[in-house]
């Protein structure tokens, strides 16, 4: 097996994996590789008790009286309120913190999955438990995991790239179809037609049914028929 093989199998979470052997690695690359198997292998660990979850993402800059900060945490209330699910957020301040202070405040779950950084994000107040990682990509592919929904507000360049993330493991049946629900039209609907008019009718980079794998919406109502409906990941 190659060394690219092994690192992979390494990764996962998986107790047969095969070791890598002494000089195929210096021991800094080891102990990277140790601790990015520790934190994927305690994240699975921290998300598998709860059978139920969504998962909000968002800016971490929006203040308590923002429009979209508002919307979320009435949806995360009303889905930890009426349909008993964990919510699950990257811990932080903005559409995360609106989030865990909505489940919180239903008396539901409030989870978060934060990151170390050069300079200090405080984790949210209303985070019951959390987990922290030292990677991004660690800390998405957590976010990732077997949630039921998940669910997109406005935000930057990390929302968009935990976004188009699951678009593409969907697009490549790297993963379950699984409702990815975009809030807030007013960011949204330009990127939607972006996405058409650049990507689908100029350079036919992407198939019309690839669109279908998300959906732009402002109803609460609807967002909570969705969760709803969509089936549980793991029994």
């Amino acid at each position: 097996m190659n060394l690219f093989k092994k690192l992979l199998k390494q990764s996962m979470y998986s107790d047969n994996s095969e070791p890598i052997l002494g000089g195929e690695l210096d021991q800094e690359t080891a102990d990277k590789l140790e601790m990015i198997h520790r934190e994927l292998r305690d994240g699975f660990e921290f998300i598998r008790p709860h059978k139920k979850s969504v998962t909000f993402f968002g800016s971490a800059r929006f203040a308590d009286d923002n429009p979209h900060y508002i919307t979320a945490y009435d949806l995360a209330k009303r889905i930890a309120t009426d349909h008993d699910y964990a919510i699950v957020t990257g811990g932080g301040p903005g559409i995360m913190e609106a989030a865990n202070k909505g489940a919180s405040e239903a008396l539901g779950i409030s989870l978060g999955v934060t990151i170390k950084l050069p300079h200090e994000q405080h984790i949210n107040k209303f985070v019951q438990k959390y987990i922290e990682c030292n990677y991004f990509f660690t800390r998405k592919v957590i976010l990732a995991f077997s949630a039921e929904a998940y669910i997109f507000f406005p935000g930057g360049f990390g929302t968009l790239d935990e976004f188009f993330g699951l678009v593409t493991l969907i697009q490549t049946h790297k993963i379950p179809k699984v409702p990815l629900i975009l809030v807030g039209k007013d960011f949204w609907q330009p990127l939607q037609n972006t996405i058409f008019n650049d990507l689908y009718e100029e350079h036919g980079s992407i198939d019309k049914r690839e669109m279908d794998i998300y959906t732009i919406t402002d109803s609460i109502e609807e967002i909570l028929e969705i969760v709803k409906k969509a089936p549980m990941r793991r029994e």
